[in-house]
């Protein structure tokens, strides 16, 4: 595929993007532009073929990790857990979502329990208190619930590849790989930062807006993978609050169908 071809491409990508408004949803159809988000000299140097029926730029599996192009619409794609950037499984949850005398009476209840038990007990009664709906949950409103995802979207293939995520009343689950050197932990704080400024701004409000600590979890393998996309996109049915996962529009798996 020439240079030219590339060139065009991302053309008619920024042009798409401007028509609908810079804080406009990527469109499903940007994604048949393997990488255009990421320019074309980048494209150029990797190892790459080109499907003229599908008009689509296809590289292998390792090479698009590379240059931060495989993301959570890749319906084939998995990270690489052999690497040294590890997928991470994060969730941060509103101000007011869980009390800290709640997260503190547990902490007693469970030194009762052997080690191996404790971690999946402290997860069960976490998901289970969150997804009961406690505090405010602003983020019911879609004025809000919007911001929070159109953040998530915002840096995808760039600073992270973007698995699976959902934006429940009071908390956000997220599944992602850190791309180009960037830590999770600072990824996490420019989304908690961005949109808590925006949210605030909405709501005519003033104040932390995120609970400081997320609870956080790195991927072990394409076993434990599956679960955490399944588990995140299944939340919003599990909660009661829709009946299938594609009916809850501010979640990959709306976005996805």
């Amino acid at each position: 595929m020439r240079p030219a071809c590339y060139a065009l491409f991302a053309k008619e990508f920024v042009e798409k993007r401007k028509a609908r408004g810079t804080h406009a949803l990527p469109a499903k159809s940007d994604y048949l532009y393997a990488g255009i988000a990421r320019g074309t000299r980048a494209l150029q140097q990797s190892r790459m073929s080109f499907d003229p029926k599908k008009r689509a730029a296809l590289l292998p599996k390792r090479e698009a990790l590379r240059l931060g192009i495989a993301g959570w619409h890749s319906r084939g794609y998995l990270p690489h857990f052999s690497d040294a950037v590890h997928t991470q499984f994060v969730t941060f949850r509103l101000f007011d979502s869980m009390p800290q005398e709640v997260l503190q009476r547990w902490a007693k209840e469970l030194e009762q329990f052997p080690k191996s038990h404790l971690e999946r007990e402290q997860k069960k009664r976490i998901e289970a208190y969150l997804d009961s709906g406690y505090g405010s949950c602003y983020l019911r409103d879609s004025r809000i619930a919007e911001v929070v995802q159109n953040a998530l979207l915002h840096f995808d293939h760039d600073r992270y590849a973007l698995h699976a995520w959902v934006i429940m009343p009071n908390h956000v689950h997220v599944l992602f790989t850190p791309l180009n050197a960037w830590e999770w932990g600072k990824i996490l704080h420019s989304w908690k930062s961005f949109t808590a400024h925006e949210c605030n701004k909405i709501l005519e409000r003033q104040g932390e807006l995120w609970q400081k600590d997320p609870f956080d979890r790195y991927i072990r393998d394409e076993q434990h993978f599956a679960n955490a996309r399944a588990y995140i996109e299944n939340n919003p049915v599990k909660a009661g609050l829709c009946a299938t996962p594609q009916d809850w529009q501010w979640s990959s798996a709306h976005y996805r169908s």
